[in-house]
């Protein structure tokens, strides 16, 4: 069992398909012993989440992860520890709901338009109806037989230049970070190593999350290779930034990515839960990464 914490994981309330409840269930089955959900630009889940994980024995941490328009591109920023009743997160999160409303409806449009009926409805009916993202629209995709995976739809349907792609702007990063500060939460920089930025334009990222407020980053992530692990441990290192943990967990049809396994945090990482109160005592290496 790993009792790492695991600080990013994903509900039916977003593009997760296990509720709330059920994810902190298999969070405890799978040996996790501080486990958080973030899910996208929705508060939704979590008073569900924080009375499952008391009844596990987690402790639980209430998050979400912020769409954020950066640099020509769209990235996330996770917000740990939020107060869910904070009126400048809820307000700014219920604009990002709205776009994401609009966002749905164009991209049914366009795909009608490209040939591919109902798709829409049918991406909805995976959803809870009341948030709609582009997994949504990918499994409805799959299923709807125009393609056999979820990874395959994102290439063939929803980038830049496919019939399902709608471009937009997300929050600004300085809004981001201020909405999860004022929630009395810490922010954290997600997935980086996802991004397929340059050195330097991480590191203008990086430059521009501080600035705004910005305290930590995902060194371990589901997604992250051993390499981009261990450069993102180094990036931490050297820019003063509090390391995290997460899964990006989004259910038990990615195999690939599981509760309970993620690997510890380097030794040379200051890990962002350091100051927490009332946590268990997670894993650390032993080992700082090469080239620290």
């Amino acid at each position: 069992m790993n009792s790492s914490p695991d600080l990013h994981a994903h509900s039916t309330a977003s593009d997760g398909t296990l509720s709330p409840a059920l994810l902190m269930a298999r969070a405890g089955a799978a040996g996790v012993k501080v486990m958080a959900l973030t899910d996208h630009d929705t508060l939704e889940g979590l008073p569900e989440a924080a009375v499952a994980a008391e009844a596990q024995g987690l402790a639980f941490v209430p998050g979400v992860e912020i769409s954020v328009s950066w640099g020509g591109r769209t990235i996330h920023i996770v917000g740990l520890g939020v107060d869910a009743e904070n009126a400048s997160l809820q307000e700014g999160l219920a604009g990002l709901r709205t776009f994401r409303d609009w966002r749905a409806e164009e991209m049914g449009r366009r795909l009608e338009k490209a040939g591919y009926a109902g798709v829409l409805e049918r991406a909805r009916e995976f959803s809870n109806g009341r948030l709609i993202g582009r997994t949504h629209f990918a499994r409805a995709l799959v299923d709807l037989g125009h393609a056999e995976t979820v990874r395959a739809v994102f290439q063939r349907f929803l980038v830049r230049g496919k019939p399902g792609h709608v471009p937009g702007e997300w929050a600004e990063l300085a809004d981001a970070v201020g909405w999860i500060r004022a929630a009395g939460g810490q922010a954290v920089i997600a997935h980086p190593a996802r991004y397929g930025f340059t050195r330097s334009k991480l590191r203008r990222l990086v430059d521009d999350f501080i600035a705004a407020g910005g305290e930590g980053i995902e060194v371990i992530s589901g997604s992250h290779s051993r390499d981009e692990t261990l450069n993102m441990a180094n990036l931490a290192r050297q820019s003063g930034l509090l390391g995290s943990a997460g899964s990006d967990y989004h259910g038990p049809e990615n195999p690939w990515i599981e509760l309970g396994r993620l690997p510890a945090l380097p030794a040379n990482v200051r890990p962002i839960w350091h100051d927490w109160p009332s946590i268990p005592a997670p894993r650390v290496a032993t080992v700082a990464p090469e080239g620290a």
